[in-house]
């Protein structure tokens, strides 16, 4: 998994790109410190570059929205397409996550 970061007043977007997998939990961990860092309202993790995410990708998520409850800020998935959407939508992350396409 790849990542971009772009920052406006009150969001945070992180283009995400690749595929997002067990191995990437390292290079998560830097984006989640970044984010964190960023102290923004919003965090908008961009999926429409990921093309797979397994069980560990969904739980790095999972992370990131506990990351973002803890400083207030609301993390939105937009673009899910494909195997990701499918992943998200039996995972149930609807009821957990606002997603936008």
């Amino acid at each position: 998994m790849n990542y971009n970061t772009e920052q406006t007043d009150k969001t945070t977007t992180v283009e995400l790109t690749g595929r997002f997998t067990f191995g990437d939990h390292s290079n998560f961990r830097k984006l989640i410190e970044e984010m964190r860092a960023h102290q923004s309202e919003t965090h908008v993790l961009d999926v429409t570059g990921i093309e797979f995410i397994d069980s560990a990708g969904l739980g790095m998520l999972l992370l990131a929205r506990d990351e973002g409850e803890k400083a207030r800020a609301t993390v939105i998935l937009r673009g899910a397409q494909g195997q990701v959407k499918r992943m998200l939508e039996v995972a149930r992350f609807d009821t957990l996550f606002k997603l936008e396409d």
